[in-house]
C-alpha cells in the first residue's frame, strides 16, 4: 500500500527558511506564538485559492516584518504603522494583485492608526490581518494599544492603569464603525475550535478581495507565551478568561453578499506611455542642457537662516536650475515648527552622478543668511569649501582661514530693490557668480518658472540683477 502525506507544508511558504541560517526547517517564533498558526492558516489558504502568483504581502514593523523568509509571494517590507498605505499603492498599481497587509497590535492601532482607519474607510480592495496579542512582542513586551487594564507590561510594572493609560482600543470596533469595509470580524487561537473559525474568517476576508468586494478586517486574538511569561498551555487559557472578554470573538461586518465592485476597478486603464504624458513638463528651448567642457565638482550645499527668508525656495531653484542643466539634484528641507522666524535649511546636492542620498552632513557650499546659520555650519564645511555670507545680518567674519568666502549684504541690497525677501535670490546669483555650477541665464530661465505668484517675477529678477552687479564689482577677479 502506497503512504500518501494528508497534512504538510502548504505550498505557498519555502522549504526552507533562511531566517537563521542555511536549510531551516522552523521558524524564527518562540514556542506556542500564534504568529505560526496565522502563517499557516494564511499560507493554506493561499494554496486553496490558486493564488500565490498574485499575492503580494506587505510587512511592516515587528514580529510580521520577517513574513518575506516565509511566505513563497511578493512581499514588501514597509515602514512602521505604514503598511495599508504601502499596500494602497501597490492595489491601485497593480490592479490584479491581491494585496495582504499583515500587522501587529503596537504597528497597526499604535503608530499606524491614521494609516488603517483611512485605508479603511476609502474602501481599499485589500485584506488586512491584525494580530493582537496585547503587548510590544519584538521589542521587550512593552504596553501597547491594546494592552488590558491591570495587565503588567515592561513599561507597566504595575499594570495598566486607566486613569494613566486610558482603555485598551478594540481595532475591530473602531473599524466595524466605519460605513465603507464590507468585512470586518474579530477570531481567537486560544484553541482548535476558535482556529478553525479564524480559519473560515481569513479565507473569507481573501476572497472579498478577490472578488473586488472591498476592504476586508480580521482581527486575531494571538498568544505571545514569551511576553505574557506564561506557558503555551496558559497563553490559551489567558486569552479565553481576559483577552476575549475585552475583545468579543464575533462578527462586526458582513455585506460580501451584497454586490460590490471595487470603485478603482472601474478607473479607465492607462499606459505608461500615458502616465509619463500626464507628468511631463514642457521645458522648451530655454531648458536645453548646456554642453560641458568638463566635469562639474558634486556639490554638497547648505542654504541656512530663519523661517520667511525663503530659504527652502532657493534651495528649489538651485535644483530646478540644475535640472534645467541636464544634471543631478535633490532637495531635502529641513525646519522648526514656526512658519516664520524659526531656524531652516535647505539641503541642495548637485551632481552629474547619481546621488545616492539628498543629506548634507559637510557642505563644501553655505548660503548663511543668518548668524546663528554660519556659527552651526561653519565648523562642518569642508576644507577648500565655499562661503557666502549675508553681511546685512552677520555681523562677524568667516574664521576659518582654509574656506573661500563672498560678504554680500543680500537683505541690504534686497531692500533697494523693493522686497526683503529676495535677499534669498541675491545670495544664490552670488553663488553661482562665484562658483559657475551653473549660468546665471539659467536662474534667469527658472525664476519665471519656479515662483509661484507672478507678480514677484520681476522684483526677483531685479534682485538677480543686483547681486550679479554686486559680485562683479566686489569680485571682479573671482574668488
Amino acid at each position: 500500500m502506497s503512504e500518501s502525506v494528508k497534512h504538510g507544508k502548504p505550498a505557498a511558504f519555502y522549504d526552507v527558511f533562511e531566517r537563521k541560517g542555511p536549510g531551516q526547517k522552523v521558524t524564527h517564533y518562540c514556542p506556542g506564538c500564534g504568529h505560526g498558526t496565522a502563517h499557516k492558516l494564511i499560507a493554506e489558504a493561499i494554496d486553496h485559492m490558486g493564488i500565490a502568483d498574485r499575492v503580494i504581502f506587505c510587512s511592516p514593523v515587528g514580529c510580521s516584518v520577517f513574513a518575506y523568509y516565509y511566505f513563497d509571494c511578493g512581499n514588501v517590507q514597509c515602514a512602521h504603522g505604514r503598511a495599508p498605505a504601502v499596500a494602497t499603492g501597490i492595489r491601485r498599481a497593480r490592479p490584479d494583485s491581491i494585496v495582504i497587509s499583515y500587522q501587529g497590535d503596537g504597528d497597526l492601532a499604535g503608530i499606524g492608526t491614521g494609516a488603517i482607519i483611512h485605508a479603511a474607510n476609502r474602501g481599499e480592495n485589500i485584506t488586512v490581518y491584525f494580530i493582537n496579542n496585547a503587548i510590544y512582542g519584538m521589542t521587550g513586551g512593552q504596553m501597547a494599544p491594546t494592552t488590558l487594564v491591570g495587565q503588567k507590561t515592561a513599561t507597566t510594572p504595575m499594570g495598566r492603569s486607566l486613569a494613566n493609560e486610558g482603555n485598551p482600543i478594540g481595532m475591530a470596533e473602531v473599524i466595524g464603525a466605519l460605513k465603507t469595509p464590507v468585512f470586518v470580524e474579530r477570531v481567537s487561537l486560544a484553541n482548535p475550535a476558535r482556529v478553525l473559525r479564524a480559519r473560515r474568517a481569513i479565507r473569507k476576508a481573501l476572497r472579498t478581495q478577490i472578488e473586488h468586494k472591498g476592504f476586508s478586517f480580521v482581527e486575531i486574538l494571538s498568544p505571545c507565551p514569551t511576553g505574557w511569561k506564561m506557558t503555551s498551555l496558559e497563553s490559551r487559557e489567558w486569552i479565553m478568561n481576559e483577552l476575549e472578554p475585552v475583545f468579543p470573538v464575533q462578527n462586526f461586518r458582513d455585506t460580501t453578499g451584497t454586490i460590490h465592485v471595487d470603485a478603482r476597478a472601474r478607473l479607465p486603464e492607462m499606459s505608461d506611455a500615458e502616465y509619463v504624458a500626464l507628468f511631463q513638463v514642457e521645458r522648451g528651448e530655454a531648458f536645453a542642457p548646456r554642453a560641458r567642457t568638463e566635469s562639474l565638482v558634486d556639490q554638497h550645499v547648505k542654504i541656512a537662516g530663519f523661517g520667511g527668508q525663503g530659504v527652502m525656495a532657493a534651495g528649489v531653484l538651485l535644483a530646478n536650475c540644475a535640472i534645467a542643466e541636464g544634471v543631478n539634484a535633490t532637495w531635502l528641507p529641513s525646519y522648526g515648527p514656526e512658519m516664520r522666524g524659526g531656524t531652516a535649511n535647505a539641503s541642495v546636492i548637485v551632481s552629474q552622478d547619481v546621488i545616492g542620498a539628498p543629506i548634507v552632513e559637510e557642505p563644501n557650499v553655505l548660503l548663511a543668511m543668518n548668524r546663528p546659520s554660519l556659527d552651526a555650519f561653519e565648523p562642518r564645511m569642508e576644507s577648500g569649501g565655499l562661503v557666502v555670507v549675508n553681511s546685512s545680518l552677520i555681523d562677524r567674519e568667516v574664521k576659518r582661514d582654509d574656506l573661500r568666502v563672498v560678504y554680500v549684504p543680500a537683505t541690504a541690497l534686497a531692500r533697494k530693490v523693493g522686497l526683503a525677501m529676495t535677499a534669498n535670490i541675491i545670495t544664490l546669483t552670488a553663488y553661482l557668480a562665484a562658483s559657475g555650477v551653473v549660468e546665471i541665464e539659467t536662474l534667469k530661465q527658472v525664476i519665471p518658472v519656479s515662483i509661484k505668484k507672478k507678480g514677484f517675477v520681476d522684483v526677483n529678477l531685479k534682485a538677480l540683477a543686483a547681486g550679479l552687479s554686486y559680485f562683479e564689482d566686489r569680485y571682479p577677479g573671482g574668488v
